[in-house]
């Protein structure tokens, strides 16, 4: 879930999708075919290639996507051969099932369907009809196309991965060929028998030579190593940036989402991009990125400006800047604020050497918590939760959730029902404003209850959303004080 929010947080400033009217004949007829449990199987099996969107109703990205979907259908339905577009409501309790079976995370995903269903990947391209359409005929065509002549433009503006071949045929054609299948949804694949007609790099050989092309670094890099599974690898490593550029460029937007993704540390570099330092910072952090690469370690310099919902992300602040923040895999964050270029090194250093201290988001202490819900922050939660001898009811909300808006006078309720129990504590913390122990808390969305015994005994409460639901639950669960008397005589 993190990744989803880091990638949703930093590029808000892409969502530029809008509304279209249609004509009246378009309006009658739907060009999206509706999927549920009861067809899917049944209908993706009869098509070589179809696409399929998972959403919810109440879901506003949905909404926004829902034309522009529509539309996209509507184009491709005249393409030869037509291309299918369909959406399965994951929120339907019948259709979670199908929703399980794809790990659909987030509304809405899209996956790309090939072969009957044997093979799925993710669909990675814009969201704006035009953008849909032209995404989809690439994928729905051959999975590298070949370069015949100079008219056979190359775009050096994003990554093109160009198989040199003396003739299109060969063991490695064909694993090249099968890379291309591969990774058709994360690169562009080509492939010729003339490197003179290539932008960049020998264009004497003759190959075999895999070329990829790249507007970064070294701009291409040539690879002679066959093996698909060794040339996947060789290929992603070098598709990743020294320092991946983050700011209001969309063409930075593929790698952006490509820093989220990959499994290493993720440094980043939040500076003011107007600022007389910015190319001594990009100096200096490029220095240390070359030093560290491959060591488990990515690093990204992000434009304050561009980088807002990065701040709300990890509880920074403006007047912190220029600072480096790392986030591991485990959920750790190491945070140096107000960093000078000079310093960097030594403080990345500190970090690999285990000497940096982590840094945890909370909100501050409430000075007064005396409503029937109590207040939980990051810098409480140990001691108002895990160390209380209190059974306690732990809602995790986000301040926009409609649905958390709804059980909020809920719990009002249930607190006051067991305002006179002090064995019982109905609390609440923002999980979009404080950090959240990983592997205790399993937060997929919000609002996530769980009920922690006076014990210690976590479990996640997932039963009705009702006054006597809950305050059943509790009855039914709690620890009273007869058995944690009884329970530390054991002891």
């Amino acid at each position: 879930m993190a990744i989803r929010l880091w990638i949703s947080l930093f590029l808000c400033v892409y969502a530029l999708i809008g509304s279209l009217s249609y004509a009246s004949e378009s309006e009658e007829k739907e060009y999206v075919v509706t999927l549920d449990h009861s067809n899917f199987s049944d209908f993706v099996g009869q098509h070589k290639f179809i696409v399929v969107e998972f959403y919810a109703p109440w879901c506003g990205h949905c909404k926004k996507l829902a034309p522009e979907y529509e539309k996209a259908a509507q184009i491709l339905s005249q393409n030869d051969p037509p291309v299918i577009l369909a959406k399965v409501d994951a929120n339907e309790e019948q259709n979670k099932i199908l929703a399980s079976e794809f790990d659909i995370k987030g509304f809405p995903t899209i996956k790309i369907l090939r072969y009957g269903g044997s093979v799925v990947q993710d669909y990675k391209g814009p969201r704006e009809a035009d953008g849909i359409v032209s995404y989809l005929k690439k994928q729905s065509g051959p999975a590298s196309a070949e370069i015949k002549s100079a008219d056979d433009v190359i775009d050096v503006n994003k990554i093109i991965i160009v198989g040199v071949f003396p003739e299109f045929s060969g063991e490695k054609y064909e694993n090249f060929t099968a890379l291309a299948e591969r990774l058709r949804s994360d690169y562009e694949f080509a492939h010729t028998l003339d490197a003179k007609l290539l932008p960049r790099g020998d264009s004497s050989v003759s190959g075999p030579v895999v070329r990829l092309f790249k507007p970064f670094d070294e701009l291409f890099v040539d690879f002679q190593e066959f093996d698909v599974d060794t040339l996947a690898k060789l290929v992603e490593a070098a598709s990743i940036p020294t320092v991946t550029l983050f700011n209001k460029d969309p063409n930075n937007h593929p790698f952006v989402i490509k820093f989220f993704n990959s499994p290493n540390a993720k440094a980043m570099l939040f500076v003011n991009f107007n600022s007389d330092l910015i190319d001594t910072f990009k100096s200096k952090y490029h220095e240390v990125a070359e030093q560290y690469k491959g060591n488990d370690i990515s690093f990204l310099i992000g434009d304050v400006e561009a980088s807002q919902g990065a701040f709300q992300y990890f509880g920074l602040k403006e007047d912190q800047v220029p600072l480096i923040i790392i986030q591991t895999n485990d959920g750790e964050k190491y945070l140096k604020p107000n960093v000078e270029p000079d310093h960097i090194a030594s403080w990345v250093k500190d970090f690999k050497d285990g000497k940096a201290k982590p840094f945890k988001k909370s909100e501050p202490i409430p000075e007064v918590n005396s409503e029937p819900v109590k207040v939980v922050v990051a810098d409480t939660l140990q001691d108002m939760v895990f160390n209380s001898a209190k059974n306690v009811l732990l809602e995790f909300y986000a301040p926009w959730c409609g649905h958390c808006k709804q059980l909020a006078p809920i719990l009002d309720e249930v607190a006051v029902s067991f305002e006179s129990d002090a064995d019982v504590m109905i609390a609440k913390i923002d999980g979009t404003a404080n950090d959240i122990p990983q592997g205790t808390f399993d937060v997929q969305g919000y609002p996530t209850i769980y009920f922690k015994t006076a014990s210690g005994k976590i479990s996640q409460y997932e039963g009705d959303r009702t006054k006597e639901d809950i305050i059943d639950f509790i009855h039914n669960n709690r620890d009273k004080a007869a058995d944690q008397g009884s329970r530390k005589e054991e002891l």
